[in-house]
């Protein structure tokens, strides 16, 4: 019986664990609070995954490490690096394979679709952070691949969209967005990012490079507006924040201050090619509709 160990207890880490659990395969949950979905083959382990040594000791035997976990959004700089070492000694001394859950602001502004061969030429803290993360591992020598995510969306999503958009649309409130409202934006559901993390894990051909989780590319408005007519919601109201608003929030919370790197530039399109992930991976993006209604 294969054995895997992952990082993280959120919703893509969940979803992964359940996914390789429903196969046969142990799974082992690694994460500050020991949380985790119920099912006989996982475990769930309270642990700090910054402690190497105790990694390590967790890590032993595994077919392959996975990570979803990342620090407070605020403290990216700073933490990201440590728990990004933590992860990578485990992974060498383990000799399990790496298959690491990333993101889009690696990249840094883009003009025209995101492909997975584009260079890593972000100049924000956060970007930078998460392109360390990736070029040390992949310099490694270890067996490694990342798969990276656009904002989430749909049932455990926890993003830009899900925490100023959904609420205040199925609540029929006005919903404030640091986000432009009519420029097409790209989204990944959690099923299909823990799809893509599982396909790339077993797929040789996977290792050594990253891969785009699947995506649906529409903007707020219209996303708002397929969630109401749904859940039978009022007409969406929706109003853009300022720069200020969110330099003004900031103060009550350093998330919102940290929005200002991964602002889309204005009037650009943010659109994610996934094509490779979909021809050799074999994994699809769930139409919008069907992401929402479980949502709802």
């Amino acid at each position: 019986m294969k054995f895997h160990v992952i990082v993280g207890r959120g919703a893509t880490a969940s979803k992964t664990a359940l996914l390789l659990a429903e196969d046969g395969e142990r799974v082992r949950m690694i994460s500050r609070t020991g949380g985790g979905p119920d099912h006989p083959l996982v475990e769930r382990v309270a642990a700090d995954a910054a402690d190497t040594d105790r990694l390590t000791e967790l890590a032993e035997g595994a077919d392959t490490l996975f990570t979803t976990a990342v620090p407070p959004y605020h403290a990216w700089p700073e933490q990201l690096p440590i728990l990004s070492a933590s992860l990578l000694t485990a992974v060498r001394r383990s000799g399990a394979a790496y298959v690491m859950l990333g993101n889009l602001y690696a990249y840094g502004p883009v003009d025209g679709p995101i492909t997975p061969d584009l260079p890593l030429a972000a100049t924000g803290p956060k970007g930078r952070a998460r392109a360390r993360a990736w070029e040390e591992a992949a310099a490694s020598g270890v067996k490694v691949t990342e798969v990276r995510a656009a904002q989430f969306y749909g049932p455990g999503a926890f993003s830009v969209f899900s925490f100023t958009v959904q609420r205040p649309v199925l609540e029929g409130r006005l919903a404030l967005v640091p986000q432009e409202l009519d420029v097409p934006h790209s989204y990944s559901a959690i099923d299909d990012t823990a799809r893509t993390l599982v396909a790339a894990s077993r797929d040789e051909q996977a290792y050594g490079r990253a891969w785009h989780a699947p995506t649906s590319t529409l903007s707020v408005r219209e996303l708002a507006g397929r969630l109401a007519e749904l859940a039978g919601a009022p007409e969406p109201r929706l109003e853009e924040m300022t720069e200020r608003d969110l330099t003004l929030l900031s103060f009550t919370d350093p998330l919102w201050g940290e929005m200002h790197e991964v602002l889309i530039k204005p009037g650009h399109p943010f659109a994610v090619d996934f094509a490779e992930t979909e021809k050799i991976l074999g994994v699809r993006a769930t139409p919008v509709d069907d992401v929402l209604r479980r949502l709802i």
